[in-house]
């Protein structure tokens, strides 16, 4: 009983004081509620905001203007520096007075350009006649009502919590507004009228004003839509916001490099749009493409663009040697002249991490060590030096063994060493080994590499031999399917090999000289599979950052946002990519891209609500909603949707 009385008392105070602060509230006004404890006036230069936490305040006034400018980067600066505060007082000038001054104005241009004219003074009578001329067309607009004149004053407050931020601020912004021909004057001695000014209180206490016309006055609005595009490049879609076309060019000068990644849940048109995108680029900018295809959907765009298609699987007859290696073309830092080298030492790197990710398995087992990738470093060395490969370009090739094609004289290159060959050297050392520490990792990857050994008929040995397949150069667009491959680690495993086979045979011949270098791109379908092997994703975030070094732009797809986010590994790829394109995603992944990506509230719910083919393209600092039409034409090779396609293939019969 005494318990229930000690609450229902509590209940009732706490009901009391609910009462009385809502009185307090109910008895004092809006301005005392959100007022400071204090506001100190006395600083000729400054504003001191007195509550919990000092803030200083300087505020300015636009005191000239250039005499032309452009909407929207005339104040665009100025609304956006940062922690700013900016009003603008807009008076409208009565018809009659503003004929009347610009009478006034041309009587006086007049004047003074005849006296230029007396004594002879040629550039100056022309930039009087031109100004009497402007005028003039002004004052007939507004008397046809096409026209009308303003008064403006602009004044601006920056707020910071400490003296030497709000210095530097200052010079900084004078610095940014000078660079559209603004003046910007710091409010001194009149600090007190400039804060007051720039308060939610439509009173202009310091009267700075400027002339404006109807056009000149839209300058100062800060209502901009975000436009994203090149100057050159394809259609790539709409902008939903302006209506406008948006094009855009994967290789412009602009970007900081050539890499994008789309985001998107399934079925929001992830293959559409990178179809769309390799179709118009391959036959408007010449652009050659290669496809790392996870789920068998580029096959029918490389038939339509007359490009190739490979199938890599457990019953195909094709190979691809890991092991292979190309000379590529480098810029001299001191001659700046190109000469051709072979980097032995990164790819036996490239050829250990393959093989590390084979030895775990899908299970990552955690048997694998730094003293297992010595052991298979150390056999990959031998592989080369065994045949005689060293850095010396001319070591790739056989001595005396030249070939004449044509015109051109070719010389014909050593087999290359195999995962077979490196594992017969693999049991060699492990027979030789007396080192007892040794012999636990000899016998691990003795057991689990057997399966990729063609001779032991082993079920994962498509990549072992010769390669049976040459990429073609200059061909518009290179398929590699590996969608028959197993889904849990066969593919990842194949991606990732292909991966290091593309950069040799692909990328590395791309010459670092810009005018001779062929615009490329490679893109990685289902990139989400490569993340839980580390190799595999080191490797990726390593040719990210030297794609643009090679004129390639290396194309990121992936359905789960979360998956790079929680792998911090993964993140480089992100960064290395200044165009991105989240198309609709689920509620669960929306909070991830609003933390990394600062998306706003409503650029979040649209992302949860917008439809097929709409989404939002971010370049560097841009950013549009994008809405993604193929043509009719187009829609025959990149539709995925399997309904539809069975629709289409019964149109087809019916009408034969």
């Amino acid at each position: 009983m005494k318990k229930s009385k000690n609450k229902q008392e509590q209940l009732e105070k706490m009901k009391n004081q609910e009462a009385k602060s809502i009185g307090l509230l109910k008895n004092k006004s809006v301005k005392e509620l959100i007022a400071p404890a204090g506001i100190d006036v006395s600083n000729t230069d400054r504003v001191e905001i007195i509550s919990n936490t000092k803030r200083y305040a300087r505020s300015f006034f636009v005191s000239g203007l250039p005499r032309m400018c452009n909407f929207p980067l005339l104040f665009r600066d100025l609304y956006f520096f940062g922690d700013i505060n900016t009003s603008v007082y807009i008076t409208p000038i009565p018809e009659s007075i503003s004929q009347s001054e610009l009478n006034k104005t041309i009587n006086e241009l007049e004047v003074e350009r005849i006296v230029a004219s007396d004594k002879g003074n040629i550039n100056r009578e022309r930039t009087l006649a031109q100004k009497r001329y402007e005028a003039e067309q002004l004052r007939d607009e507004i008397a046809a009502g096409y026209n009308k004149m303003y008064e403006a004053s602009i004044v601006s407050t920056i707020f910071t919590y400490n003296l030497e931020e709000l210095d530097r601020l200052t010079k900084l912004l004078s610095t940014e507004m000078s660079k559209t021909l603004v003046e910007v004057k710091n409010a001194w001695a009149i600090q007190e009228e400039a804060f007051k000014s720039n308060l939610p209180l439509m009173d202009d206490k310091l009267a700075r004003k400027h002339s404006f016309d109807s056009r000149s006055m839209g300058t100062a609005f800060p209502f901009t839509m975000s436009e994203v595009g090149h100057a050159t490049g394809i259609p790539l879609g709409f902008n939903k916001q302006t209506g406008t076309p948006i094009l855009f060019d994967n290789f412009h000068s602009s970007l900081t490099n050539y890499n994008m990644v789309i985001f998107a849940k399934s079925g929001a048109g992830k293959s559409v749009t990178m179809k769309t995108l390799i179709s118009r680029s391959s036959v408007l900018m010449g652009v050659e493409s290669l496809a790392l295809d996870a789920e068998g959907e580029y096959t029918v765009v490389a038939e339509s663009l007359g490009g190739i298609n490979v199938v890599l699987s457990p019953n195909s007859k094709t190979v691809i040697n890991l092991f292979d290696i190309e000379t590529e073309k480098i810029r001299d830092e001191i001659t700046q002249r190109e000469r051709i080298v072979l980097n032995v030492e990164n790819k036996v790197e490239d050829v250990t991490q393959a093989l590390l990710t084979m030895a775990r398995g899908s299970t990552r087992s955690q048997s694998v060590n730094e003293l297992t990738k010595q052991l298979i470093a150390e056999v990959v060395a031998e592989e080369y030096a065994s045949i005689g490969i060293t850095n010396d370009p001319v070591s790739l090739y056989k001595p005396g063994k030249e070939l004449q094609k044509g015109d051109k004289l070719y010389k014909d290159k050593k087999e290359m060493p195999t995962i077979g060959s490196w594992y017969k050297r693999l049991q060699q050392k492990a027979q030789e080994n007396t080192n007892t520490d040794y012999a636990s990792h000899y016998s691990y990857l003795l057991k689990v590499m057997k399966q990729y050994i063609r001779e032991y008929n082993g079920q994962m040995a498509y990549f072992d031999g010769q390669s049976t397949f040459e990429l073609l150069e200059g061909a518009p667009f290179i398929n590699l399917n590996i969608s028959q491959l197993e889904e849990r680690f066969a593919r990842p495993l194949a991606q990732q090999i292909l991966l290091s086979w593309i950069w040799e045979k692909y990328v590395k011949k791309n010459s670092e000289d810009r005018t001779k270098a062929s615009k490329k791109r490679v893109i990685v379908d289902e990139a989400w599979m490569l993340l839980p092997y580390p190799e595999a994703v080191d490797f990726l975030n390593t040719m990210a950052r030297r794609a643009r070094k090679r004129n390639v732009s290396l194309a990121i797809i992936s359905q789960r946002f979360q998956d790079f986010y929680e792998k911090a590994e993964a993140q480089a790829v992100l960064t290395s990519s200044d165009t991105k394109l989240f198309l609709a995603q689920d509620k669960a992944e929306i909070e991830y891209l609003r933390e990394v990506f600062k998306l706003s509230e409503g650029e979040a719910n649209f992302l949860i609500t917008c439809s097929r083919g709409e989404g939002l393209l971010k370049v560097g600092a841009d950013t549009a909603i994008l809405q993604i039409t193929p043509t009719a034409k187009e829609f025959e090779f990149v539709e995925t949707n399997v309904n539809k396609l069975m629709e289409r293939k019964q149109k087809e019969m019916s009408n034969m």
